[in-house]
């Protein structure tokens, strides 16, 4: 099993962040059937304040590139990470098109 740490801001706006959080109450199932589609077995997002931390568990066939692609072919996918972009904003060292940032592991127990 891959495990994974990710990281995004939300805008700095309480009404844009309870929309966001209700959002995530009814994910669209075709939103959710192409997370575990990808090879994600578990998927967690916490917040505190405008900084989210997402802890994905996947499979061993996992990958980010592969779940871009099928994200790409995805249009209901698109039209979520569209509407989604009206609460995020990228974090300082992203790259142009990365939104949620790989975090780097620094400690184990």
């Amino acid at each position: 099993m891959k495990k994974f740490a990710l990281t995004l801001e939300l805008k700095d706006d309480p009404q844009l962040i309870e929309e966001y959080e209700e959002f995530h109450k009814a994910v669209w199932p075709e939103v959710l059937n192409s997370i575990t589609d990808s090879g994600i077995q578990e998927m967690e997002i916490y917040r505190a304040g405008t900084k989210l931390f997402m802890h994905i568990n996947a499979n061993d066939d996992f990958s980010f590139e592969r779940k871009s692609t099928m994200d790409l072919g995805n249009a209901k996918v698109q039209e979520r990470e569209e509407l989604m972009w009206k609460y995020q904003q990228k974090i300082a060292g992203a790259a142009p098109d990365e939104k949620w940032v790989l975090m780097k592991k620094i400690f184990e127990l």
